[in-house]
């Protein structure tokens, strides 16, 4: 039996374009020989699973996704909607490299293939923080060894999100990435944190200080703004490097609204 609960299933175009982006710069994507990637808890449509190859697909023609569902009526609709895209009728090739099947946390693929890497997205809010260790595991179990699990949540529509990485090595990075325009101010991600952090936005937590020293120094900038969101939002993480945080990734990436820290430095304590 697929291991896991169903969750809400809310799924919608172009929802989780900011994590494909992300994805797309993970070096075992271009390195692997086999590029099987997985889109665990798709929800009720498998459109999340189509776009996510497209994506991926300008970076590594060859990349395969498999969607999984624990629903069989999700996993039903997903398989009409792929012959729909196979007979041409949709904006996605027809020959995309997309398939579905039942499975959970426990990821059963084939012929004792693993991938690399597991998407897992708004699949972990409605658990309790104490099953998250177990969930992790279970995936990560699935990886190949440079895999990378992604795990995260998102808004509806896409424009507020976060996600942790988490290798055989454990958790090793926390991102958060947000629509620079109309911002009012960064910690609006804090209702779309990960399961693992949620509880822990209160004073005394490291990710409770890293969203607060963000909206001192998204307000200290807010001159900048006249040169743009995008300006404003590149120096407010440089103040937050200044001020002894590890900023992690190219300086392309933060002009998307990305922010990127090691996760040792907001785990938990």
């Amino acid at each position: 039996m697929p291991i896991g609960e169903i969750t809400r299933g809310t799924t919608n175009t172009n929802r989780l374009r900011r994590v494909d982006r992300f994805i797309t710069t993970l070096p075992v994507l271009r390195r692997t020989i086999d590029p099987l990637v997985v889109d665990l808890g798709y929800g009720a449509s498998g459109v999340t699973a189509f776009e996510l190859h497209q994506r991926l697909a300008r970076v590594r023609a060859d990349v395969e996704v498999i969607g999984f569902e624990i629903s069989p009526d999700r996993v039903h609709r997903a398989t009409e909607q792929l012959a729909a895209v196979r007979s041409g009728s949709t904006t996605f090739a027809s020959d995309t490299r997309v398939s579905f099947a039942l499975g959970g946390f426990e990821t059963p693929l084939d012929r004792g293939r693993r991938a690399s890497v597991i998407r897992a997205f708004n699949v972990l809010r409605q658990y309790d923080e104490s099953e998250v260790g177990d969930a992790w595991t279970r995936m990560v179990a699935r990886l190949q060894p440079d895999g990378v699990l992604v795990e995260g949540t998102c808004n509806e529509i896409g424009r507020v999100a976060s996600w942790v990485t988490v290798t055989a090595a454990g958790p090793q990075t926390f991102t958060i990435s947000l629509r620079l325009a109309e911002l009012e101010k960064p910690s609006i991600v804090a209702e779309r944190l990960p399961k693992s952090l949620i509880h822990h936005n209160v004073p005394g937590e490291p990710i409770h200080t890293l969203l607060s020293d963000l909206d001192r120094a998204w307000q200290h900038n807010a001159g900048v703004g006249v040169y743009g969101a995008t300006q404003r939002w590149l120096a407010s993480v440089e103040a937050l490097d200044a001020g002894g945080w590890s900023v992690l990734g190219a300086r392309s990436r933060r002009r998307l609204g990305e922010l990127t820290v090691p996760w040792a430095e907001v785990q938990p304590v």
